[in-house]
């Protein structure tokens, strides 16, 4: 998917009626400023919502550098 050194990042996608983030997705940053607004289907709630861009780790399991 996106590589080291790519304009190519890994965005999560959060579900704007249930705050699920279910989806990931590949998006070009120097093509695609904006945001990403995408309706796909939510399995909890069992129909189609809009989801939101949001960073892929949202400070979660960050590797830290070493000393």
């Amino acid at each position: 998917m996106a590589k080291k050194g790519d304009k190519r990042k890994i965005v999560g996608l959060v579900s704007e009626e249930s705050g699920n983030r279910t989806y990931y997705t590949v998006k070009n940053t120097q093509n695609t400023t904006d945001k990403l607004r995408l309706k796909k289907y939510d399995p909890v709630l069992r129909k189609h919502v809009w989801y939101t861009e949001t960073k892929k780790n949202l400070g979660r399991n960050e590797v830290k550098g070493r000393k």
